[in-house]
């Protein structure tokens, strides 16, 4: 394609003015939206009224008179319309770690008579290092690692739990949700899925594909900032079995009561722990404003035009420089992002950040590019592969100050 033709796509695109309501570096194009969202104009306003009015003037007063004690509800409610679930199924605390590890506790328990946590070989580590964790505390039960390939012949009726993201951070390979969720059932397990890389950035449809749990984070495509909080998901028809494990006064039936024995909320508060972090909350809630009438069949569309016209531009590059695609070429098992596979791939990235166009690296060899529909135009995709091209063309990745690895790839 032409630049004209791609910058013909942005003239017509109907997510173009959602642009306008991100803060983006100038001269940036970014890529990595798949890691750490862009900062919606609004979040700078919210932030500035909760500390400077809300904290600095009402103080203490704020949790009632600001409805601070109802923000994990409140933007739980918010992220519930993103993934296909009703308000009250979705909560919002702590990190993705943390509520993986309370949903996989009560989904456990939920199968007393089975003993294997099953997952993706290849899946995220901290949801594998968290199920680790747990088979280490409880001391009966086995954490079983098999390729995609083989996980629909692995569940059987030793299988408790089937845990998997449903897009592969490296890959960006995406899973068919309901095909699995349905087939985990079928054996007598259930299902908790890790929505990291989906809420977002397409439609999700937990309830649709009968999904038991699921946990998700804010600071991605929801764009709720560095260290945003995460989110959990609990189908209605567990609630009430669904047992908490970390019991903090936050999941108390009657917090303020001060009981000094615990009795769990009777909704999904349950699942919170300790004291909301109000700024972190405050600043994922401004941040979830953007998708308010936002069509996500729409930002799908785009997401997979966007990747679609990357991997096409991509290809003599791929061809000349030993570019590898990693990503599925079919749309329905592909997220919003696309890697390639390259041997010095970690230096290649950073030279081409340094021009301008931000992506990130995973090991040992995947260049990671994200798209995100809400602020990305077609035209920045072009450019992105325009630069890539000139860093190749250079051997400007080969200079030393590319090869050196830093804390944070």
């Amino acid at each position: 394609m032409t630049l004209a033709e791609i910058q013909a796509l942005d003239q017509v695109d109907p997510l173009a003015p959602k642009r306008d309501e991100f803060l983006l570096p100038e001269g940036v194009i970014y890529l990595d939206g798949n890691s750490l969202g862009a900062l919606p104009k609004r979040v700078v306003a919210r932030l500035a009224q909760v500390v400077q009015q809300e904290w600095g003037q009402s103080l203490i007063k704020s949790w009632n008179t600001h409805g601070w004690i109802d923000l994990p509800q409140r933007v739980g409610a918010r992220i519930a319309r993103l993934v296909g679930a009703e308000p009250d199924e979705v909560v919002v605390a702590d990190s993705t770690s943390v509520n993986l590890f309370k949903v996989l506790l009560a989904a456990l328990e939920l199968r007393p008579g089975r003993k294997v946590i099953l997952s993706d070989i290849a899946n995220f580590p901290t949801d594998l290092y968290i199920a680790q964790g747990i088979t280490e505390l409880l001391k009966r039960h086995e954490l079983r690692l098999v390729s995609k390939e083989e996980i629909d012949k692995s569940l059987d009726e030793e299988v408790a739990v089937l845990l998997l993201t449903e897009v592969d951070y490296r890959t960006g390979y995406r899973y068919e949700m309901a095909h699995l969720t349905r087939l985990a059932q079928q054996k007598g397990a259930l299902v908790v899925w890790d929505l990291a890389h989906s809420a977002g950035a397409f439609p999700v449809h937990l309830n649709q594909a009968q999904v038991d749990f699921a946990v998700g984070c804010g600071y991605k495509y929801l764009n709720g900032g560095p260290g945003a909080p995460a989110f959990l998901f609990v189908a209605r028809r567990h609630q009430a079995a669904t047992r908490p494990f970390l019991t903090g006064w936050m999941g108390h039936a009657d917090p303020f009561a001060f009981s000094p024995e615990y009795l769990p909320a009777q909704d999904l508060r349950r699942l919170t722990v300790g004291t909301p972090a109000i700024l972190s909350l405050s600043a994922l809630e401004a941040a979830l404003e953007v998708f308010e009438g936002v069509d996500m069949a729409l930002v799908r569309q785009k997401s997979l035009q966007l990747s679609d016209l990357f991997i096409r531009l991509m290809e003599p590059l791929a061809a000349r420089y030993g570019f590898q695609l990693a990503t599925p070429l079919e749309h329905a098992r592909r997220g919003s992002q696309v890697a390639y596979r390259h041997p010095e791939g970690y230096a290649v990235m950073q030279a081409l950040i340094a021009q301008g166009v931000v992506g990130d690296f995973r090991a040992p060899d995947i260049l990671r590019f994200g798209f995100a529909p809400l602020y990305l135009r077609f035209e920045d995709v072009y450019q992105a592969v325009q630069r890539l091209a000139q860093v190749m063309q250079s051997g400007l990745w080969r200079e030393a100050r590319f090869q050196e690895r830093a804390k944070v790839t």
